[in-house]
């Protein structure tokens, strides 16, 4: 298992900063090398979890395909992505988009390749390791798959509690 730091102070400094702005939602950006997993799936957990409180997207340094593994393995949790788009995040660069948050979910090495938004407040990084990437039989990556999810699952709930 992995765990998954959050500096507590700079959260909250985080929750002072917003208590100006405690109408409006907190938006969140998770970003990954092709939009067609990881991102895909903390999106889909933040939104389902607290929709409410966060505008939340996701994107990738370059357009992918939707994964079907973290299709498959989130359809099981419940959650269906399977119509989700894949996205660029320089095209939300050139809208001029911000972002209260923008979290990795990519390895370090690629991380570091993600552009700084105007506006953007605080960058986090978490490491997970990429579907796409995985060998074996089906079987063995849709395993490899579910403990990816379940790590994203953990550090998007993890995230929630520690910025409410």
């Amino acid at each position: 298992m992995r765990f998954f730091a959050i500096n507590l102070c700079d959260l909250r400094v985080d929750r002072q900063l917003k208590s100006n702005h405690h109408m409006d939602k907190i938006k969140v950006l998770f970003l990954c090398i092709h939009n067609s997993a990881r991102s895909q799936m903390a999106e889909a957990y933040l939104k389902h979890f607290a929709g409410d409180k966060f505008e939340v997207e996701s994107a990738g340094l370059e357009r992918g395909t939707l994964n079907p593994l973290a299709v498959e393995v989130m359809k099981e949790d419940g959650i269906d992505i399977s119509r989700n788009k894949t996205k660029e995040v320089f095209d939300f660069v050139k809208e001029g988009r911000s972002f209260f948050y923008v979290i990795t979910v990519c390895d370090a090495k690629n991380s570091d390749k993600c552009p700084i938004f105007p506006g953007m407040h605080k960058k986090i990084h978490w490491d997970f390791e990429d579907p796409s990437s995985l060998t074996g039989s089906q079987d063995e990556k849709l395993a490899r798959t579910r403990i990816v999810r379940d790590e994203i699952k953990q550090a998007v709930l993890q995230f929630i509690s520690e910025v409410n």
